[in-house]
Order: structure tokens, then C-alpha cells, then sequence
């Protein structure tokens, strides 16, 4: 006959077993659920929209050169006077065309950043406008990139800061109406604080039209369980006009008699 004492053994080893079974089946699932730090990397990945906090630095204005701020200040003056009218000028949203780099950080919609093996992408919402920065990879010269709205961006982990370099942004993508060159250089340092603030310190390099590079940070705060909304520009009633401004397209009510 088995001993009373072997069958507490035997269930003694069956609870033990089963508990740590179980806690590897948590770890497991938790790990799957919400991806960790590695080697002092921070986890980024997630929704995130726009935040205003006390650690990010107020908004400066581009220090172009003489003749470029001066073209800068008359589209500004333009476009505030026609908005004062009713009569807004159109801008790139009035024509579907996305933010491009950098106005899309600053996140007017929501974004989502994923990590993954040798890659950082960035969507946000508005138009679904996607980059991506390419980890450990060394950049391409200027001359050897196709012009795009996002260019092409390239990164490494400084720690816990992300530091990023784009090049090869479209000379028509533009950020608060300031010119730039092909050659202009963008470069951000992306770090979360310890106040759940993610940061986005971006420095813009052009020599040909600005006095010294241009420094602004956006900020940001996670949303938790925001998935982005499909945002197409598609039957858009809003339209260019031949001077400019924006118009709206508006279909003639159907006529009875006919």
C-alpha cells in the first residue's frame, strides 16, 4: 500500500510543478503583452498625441537669413490677412498632400511608434503618413537619395536617447513657411522622461538659408489602448483656386423638373 506520506509528497511536487508551469505561462504572456527595455532602451512603442508640460521648451522661430525671413514674413502676413477676410489661402491639406518632415511630428493627430529589430516607424493618423528610421546603418549622401516628403532617416541608441538624422526632404515640403534647401539636415534626439513625457528635440541644419541651425521640441503623452483611425484624404470638396485661395466644391441640389 502506498504510505500517506508518499501521496503528500507526490502532491507536494504536483502543486510546486504546477505553480511554476504557471508562473512561466505569466511571464511568458506578459512579456508577449508589453515588450521590455533592453540594455537601458526604453519602450516607446504605443499611441501617442501631442502634450503640452512644463519640460518642453517654448516655440522659436526659424533663424533664416535676411532675404529668406523676408519671404518667410510675407506668405505669414498673406495668409493671415486672407483668413481674416473669410478667404483662407490653400495649403497643403487643401490638396491631400501629407505634413512631410518634420511637421508631421508635430502630431496635429495622434501617432504610433513601433521598435523593432533594426527599425523605428512613425505613423500618424492624419493622411497615414509613415517613416521610418533606420537603426545602425550609416547615411547616405545627400546627392544619392530620392527627395521625399520624410527622407531618408537613419539612428542609434545613445543610451536612452534615440539620435536620428534625416536627409533628402523635398525642397516643397516646408515646415511654418520656411524655405530650405536640398541640403538641409535634420537631427533629433528622442527621449522618454521620468514624467512619462517623450521628447522630440529636433535641430534643422541649412547653411544656405539659415543664420545658425534652428532648435524646437515637441512633446508627447502616451494614450493607452489608441489604436489610429484610417485617415484617407479621399472626396475632398476643398480645391485650390486660381488665385490662391480656397474653394469648395459644392454639388448642385438635383433639379425636380428634369
Amino acid at each position: 500500500m502506498t504510505s500517506a506520506r508518499a501521496i503528500r509528497n507526490a502532491a507536494g511536487i504536483f502543486v510546486v510543478t504546477t505553480f511554476l508551469l504557471g508562473l512561466q505561462g505569466l511571464q511568458g504572456s506578459a512579456s508577449a503583452q508589453a515588450p521590455q527595455s533592453v540594455a537601458g532602451i526604453p519602450d516607446i512603442t504605443g499611441s501617442w498625441e501631442r502634450a503640452r508640460d512644463p519640460s518642453i521648451p517654448a516655440a522659436s522661430q526659424p533663424p533664416l537669413k535676411p532675404q529668406y525671413l523676408k519671404e518667410q514674413q510675407a506668405k505669414n502676413q498673406a495668409a493671415r490677412e486672407a483668413s481674416a477676410k473669410g478667404t483662407p489661402l490653400a495649403d497643403r491639406a487643401t490638396m491631400c498632400l501629407p505634413e512631410g518632415m518634420p511637421a508631421m511630428m508635430g502630431a496635429t493627430f495622434p501617432i504610433e511608434i513601433l521598435q523593432s529589430k533594426g527599425q523605428i516607424t512613425i505613423i500618424e493618423e492624419a493622411f497615414t503618413q509613415v517613416r521610418r528610421i533606420l537603426l545602425d546603418q550609416p547615411q547616405k549622401a545627400v546627392a544619392d537619395v530620392e527627395p521625399g516628403f520624410y527622407g531618408h532617416s537613419v539612428g542609434h541608441w545613445e543610451g536612452s536617447t534615440l539620435v536620428a538624422e534625416t536627409v533628402g526632404v523635398r525642397e516643397n515640403v516646408v515646415y511654418q513657411n520656411a524655405p530650405h534647401s536640398a541640403d538641409m539636415r535634420i537631427k533629433e534626439r528622442i527621449s522618454l522622461g521620468a514624467n512619462g513625457i517623450l521628447r522630440d528635440e529636433i535641430t534643422i541644419e541649412d547653411p544656405a538659408t539659415l543664420e545658425k541651425p534652428w532648435t524646437f521640441t515637441f512633446g508627447y503623452r502616451r494614450i493607452p489602448n489608441y489604436s489610429l483611425l484610417e485617415y484617407i484624404c479621399e472626396d475632398n470638396r476643398e480645391y485650390a483656386g486660381e488665385n490662391g485661395q480656397q474653394k469648395i466644391r459644392i454639388d448642385a441640389p438635383p433639379n425636380p423638373g428634369k
